[in-house]
């Protein structure tokens, strides 16, 4: 009999390589997990024979009033299997069909003595990654367990370059942030890091550190368990309770999200990965064909003095239609006062007359989306009645803003909104919030959200750096969606940028426009006012870019030069090429086209944009597949193809 578990064993990936180790290869077996069992749990994880993770806390927490578990334990089960699936999502932010095939562990664990508490621990290991939770289980008295820390390890070999973000908030906050490039070992036991946290180990592997599916739990940071490299998950603490204090409480069974490592030998390999939506689950909204992404107008300060009155709301209305976007985003002020004891959601501004706004954009083939300051939308429950009022009206969905929070009370409240919001077929565009965690296969209306220091940071700070933009696509938007709000089109140079109205941008037009193509958002707002749009150079690459793919490639880049990515949309191919405040000029892969040959529409720098940003060069030009495409881009510049037949 032990001869068949062992078969079975080896042909799910999973090895049993003494009497209490345990190994988890992925499909490919390019990855591998250990998992050895002593006194306590480790596991430790390697890619192509290189370590990557060495042996490191696993199934460690602390308890108020319980003692701590993660001592004398014993695995008294294990089940493994292999899972291998292509799903198609409701909304394509990246693919159109996504593979999900991982080889998975699970392990029952026990106390040996005392409590003879138990804890169940599943590890899925990917060819692009390894991801783990635990399950945890009621005590044996009723109410509450209380968990104050969990200790889940991520020792390091060595000190690799890591690219850290790190919020003024801490624990609360926008998580609106620069990530700057460190030693590992610049991390300590008082460091409160978001994530994702990208490391490169060699020009040949990378690594990074996330979550997925956040659910009755508190999002993690990054902080040491004191010993440098030595990293350690830092739950956010409920909002009554200090560092050391409870992070979350249940009664009931309780998964944690999941711990995600993701790996390739490229930084394009975790951009191109799916495994944080795949580590969510089915979408469970039974007809999902209502939520159409697209792009939308914004009538927001960034873009000039707006005032919330009619005129001003129907001129955003014309210049999405001129456009020919979907959507037009009316934000704060509609209705009335807001963070007030006395702000109604559901009655619109004296000035605003609502059924006026709402058939003028009718007509001009626009649906509206309306922001909501959140704690208007939560003081009372106002959003079960708003909601199916929202409805009633033919709103597409809701911007909610300044919850500046992710611990469990804060996560659970996400999860209530979204749920209300599909059952009256809204969609969400969460701002002020925590990183994405994939929840958008489960909730596609989930769309997008913020969580990143994107483009109305030019407004008010000096902050905005080509060198930011470009971290960008390697680090935040490797946990999903982001809603950057590109689109400036009041280009200067670094020399010239200063904080003013209307806003300026550091960047060429090339590059605002490439923005387009590489940031994640199948809901992308528009920053800019109408009248330094329409009719400008790039005005007719935004009547064309899409928001949704049926593909993605990486062409080339790292965190500290450049990013070039391909995205396809039925038959054209979509190029977005963003770079830092250096000169410069590579050269493009086309083997992603198939064989045949194809006509290219360019708008890229111009000769003089260096000095001139908002001068763009468009041109046209035959390409056959496999051939280079050559890219020279100012500093702070970018370029923007689409390819056709």
């Amino acid at each position: 009999m032990k001869r068949i578990v062992v078969a079975l064993l080896l042909m799910l990936g999973i090895v049993p390589c003494r009497a209490k180790d345990y190994l988890v290869t992925s499909p490919d077996k390019s990855v591998i997990v250990r998992i050895e069992e002593n006194e306590t749990l480790s596991y430790s994880v390697s890619f192509r024979g290189k370590t990557i993770i060495e042996p490191s806390a696993l199934g460690r927490f602390e308890w108020k009033n319980e003692p701590a578990l993660g001592n004398d334990l014993e695995v008294i089960q294990t089940v493994g299997r292999s899972h291998n699936e292509t799903w198609m999502p409701a909304v394509k932010s990246k693919h159109a069909r996504i593979t999900d095939q991982y080889d998975e562990l699970t392990l029952f664990v026990r106390e040996r003595k005392d409590k003879r508490r138990m804890i169940d621990i599943t590890f899925r290991v990917y060819n692009d990654g390894v991801a783990f939770r635990y399950k945890l289980y009621r005590s044996e008295m009723l109410g509450n367990r209380h968990i104050i820390r969990e200790e889940t390890g991520f020792n390091l070999p060595g000190n690799p370059d890591a690219w850290v973000v790190e919020y003024k908030g801490g624990y609360s906050s926008g998580q609106e942030s620069e990530y700057f490039k460190r030693k590992t070992d610049y991390l300590t036991e008082k460091s409160i890091a978001g994530l994702p946290l990208l490391m490169k180990y060699a020009d040949d592997c990378w690594v990074a550190i996330t979550e997925a599916q956040i659910d009755n739990y508190p999002a993690f940071f990054i902080g040491t368990n004191g010993n440098k490299n030595r990293l350690t998950t830092k739950l956010a603490p409920l909002p009554e309770e200090k560092e050391d204090g409870v992070k979350a409480r249940f009664a009931d069974e309780i998964k944690t999200p999941w711990r995600v490592i993701m790996i390739g030998n490229s930084p394009g390999t975790l951009i191109e990965s799916e495994i944080v939506q795949n580590l969510n689950d089915p979408c469970i909204i039974p007809d999902p064909s209502w939520i159409r992404p697209g792009l939308s107008a914004w009538d927001h300060w960034w873009s000039g003095e707006v005032k919330m009155e009619m005129p001003v709301i129907k001129e955003y209305i014309d210049f999405a239609s001129e456009m020919g976007w979907a959507y037009m985003l009316i934000d704060w002020q509609w209705y009335g006062q807001f963070k007030h004891p006395d702000a109604d959601i559901c009655t619109p501004a004296p000035q605003i007359d609502m059924q006026e706004i709402l058939d003028y954009a009718k007509s001009k083939n626009v649906r509206l989306w309306l922001w909501l300051y959140s704690s208007d939308v939560n003081r009372n429950s106002a959003y079960k009645k708003a909601f199916p009022l929202f409805r009633e009206w033919g709103i597409a969905g809701v911007k909610i803003d300044f919850m500046d929070r992710c611990d469990q009370e804060m996560v659970n409240w996400y999860r209530d909104i979204i749920r209300c919001a599909a059952d009256n077929q809204l969609m969400v565009d969460f701002h002020g919030a925590y990183l994405p965690d994939g929840i958008i296969r489960t909730y596609p209306n989930m769309i997008t959200r913020e969580g990143v220091m994107g483009n109305e940071w030019y407004k008010f700070s000096d902050a905005m750096t080509p060198e930011h933009n470009v971290k960008l696509a390697f680090t935040r938007m490797l946990a999903g969606q982001m809603d950057y709000t590109p689109g400036g089109f009041n280009n200067v140079t670094a020399e010239e940028f200063k904080q003013q109205q209307p806003t300026l941008v550091g960047n060429t037009r090339a590059a605002e426009l490439a923005k387009f193509v590489v940031y994640e958002s199948p809901f992308m707002v528009v920053c800019e006012h109408p009248k330094f749009v329409i009719g400008q150079a790039g005005a007719d690459f935004l009547k064309t870019v899409p928001t949704v793919w049926d593909n993605l490639k990486f062409l080339g880049g790292t965190p500290d030069e450049y990013i070039a990515i391909a995205k396809q949309s039925g038959e054209k191919w979509f190029v977005g090429v963003l770079n830092n405040s250096r000169e410069r000029e590579v050269t493009l892969d086309t083997g992603f086209l198939p064989a045949g040959k194809y006509r290219v529409e360019i708008w890229s720098d111009a000769k003089d944009s260096g000095k001139n940003p908002k001068n763009l060069k468009k041109e046209t030009l035959l390409l056959e597949a496999g051939k280079p495409l050559k890219v020279k881009m100012a500093k702070a510049g970018g370029y923007v193809a689409v390819i056709g037949n």
